[in-house]
């Protein structure tokens, strides 16, 4: 694989004629990212998450080769990717918008290809609302037959965090995501789920500790093998829970991320696993050990001045992640030999950029610098249009989900 030293001029090369802010994807590095995710799945299929790629055209290109469906990360989403052609969408939170509820319960071919994802009776009761709001039937019309009356799918988010300790001592150690845990309480909603008429099609169990942490501390490393074994065996006793409650195995049992592809996949009853993160391989990800981050997504900025010796400065760049603020959120430097400030970071309108060696060449006004964002898909929505490259030229020009006029959150 090139240096960074020649990527970044090979990048520069590419978008010479372009004005920055620029963002572009790397093609033969993308497509690498996607097969490689695909062999680390082992056979099991693959979802593409589409928050972390937010441009419809690469959605399609991890389908092309080979992913199975997206994780969508809103029904507005998702009804407008049913409405471009793609097929089978799980929405991966929970809505309570009222007017796409409506959209979806109207649409017979959205219902056959969106799942809903619930955890709470208020997302059901929401979702029957709907179907009364647009003269669906409920129940009575779920079991009709009618293409109208095909059944809302959905499926329950099931916690997945690591509990370590007793009562008012006991840690959480993952996110704060679902009210779901223990195998009564998901299969008391399942049943809830069935009577009203909908369909359940499966289970989620995000591992997020597992899937989002870089692997280089030997206490993450604890963490990961406690919440693999504690998760196994509770999704093991919840799935017969469900089967009980509804008659029937879920088809779908969704969990992982692009961190824990191998772990997930792999582990008892899961049906899928999901990805994108790794599609661009963000700087989040630069710390991993159990599967090699190549980057595939940059954005570039123009050097607008030299302040000081060994200084200089590029227009905006302050794309900072979402989540805890901090270092780690802030964007990567791509092109080698400079580092952001430790008082200024990446700021709205300029970034001021110090070098931290002698040795290459240095940056002049008018020269092009490149960052990575410390996050994958949220990149996208500081952009309209996305440049793909290969070698050092640009294949296709493609418009991101912000380019489509397209803004879901």
């Amino acid at each position: 694989m090139s240096s960074a030293a020649d990527t970044a001029a090979r990048l520069s090369a590419a978008t010479s004629g372009l004005p920055a802010p620029v963002a572009v994807v790397d093609l033969d590095v993308f497509d690498t990212n996607a097969l490689d995710i695909l062999k680390r799945a082992d056979g099991v299929p693959v979802r593409v998450a589409s928050k972390s790629v937010r441009v419809r055209s690469l959605v399609e290109r991890a389908l092309g080769h080979g992913f199975a469906g997206v994780m969508a990360y809103s029904l507005r989403e998702a009804l407008w990717l049913v409405g471009t052609g793609v097929r089978d969408v799980l929405v991966g939170y929970p809505t309570v918008d009222r007017e796409a509820l409506a959209t979806l319960a109207a649409d017979p071919a959205a219902r056959a290809e969106i799942t809903l994802m619930v955890d709470d009776v208020a997302h059901l009761g929401l979702i029957a609302e709907a179907e009364e709001r647009v003269g669906a039937g409920g129940p009575a019309a779920a079991t009709s037959g009618t293409a109208a009356g095909r059944p809302i799918q959905v499926c329950l988010d099931v916690d997945c965090s690591l509990r370590v300790g007793v009562g008012p001592l006991t840690a959480h150690l993952g996110v704060r995501r679902s009210p779901l845990r223990e195998p009564g309480d998901v299969a008391a909603l399942a049943t809830v789920a069935q009577a009203r008429g909908l369909a359940v099609r499966g289970l989620m169990f995000y591992e997020a500790q597992v899937a989002g942490l870089p692997d280089t501390s030997p206490a993450v490393r604890l963490v990961k093998r406690l919440t693999m074994r504690e998760v196994n065996d509770r999704r093991v006793r919840i799935l017969a829970a469900v089967r009980d409650a509804v008659g029937q195995d879920v088809e779908l049992v969704n969990a992982g991320g692009t961190g824990s592809i191998e772990v997930s996949g792999s582990a008892p009853g899961v049906t899928e696993v999901t990805s994108g993160s790794g599609l661009f391989a963000p700087g989040l990800f630069d710390g991993y050990r159990s599967f090699e981050a190549r980057p595939a997504a940059f954005f570039g900025l123009d050097v607008v001045r030299e302040p000081a010796p060994g200084w200089v400065t590029a227009f905006a760049g302050g794309y900072a992640a979402s989540g805890q603020a901090g270092k780690a959120r802030l964007p990567r430097l791509f092109t080698p030999g400079y580092t952001l400030s430790g008082t200024e970071g990446a700021g709205e309108v300029q970034t001021p950029l110090r070098a931290t060696r002698a040795d290459g060449a240095p940056l002049r006004t008018g020269d092009r610098v490149w960052l990575r964002h410390a996050k994958a898909g949220e990149m996208m929505e500081r952009f309209d249009q996305v440049h793909l490259v290969r070698g050092s030229e640009i294949t296709e020009t493609v418009p991101s989900y912000r380019g489509e006029h397209k803004n879901f959150g």
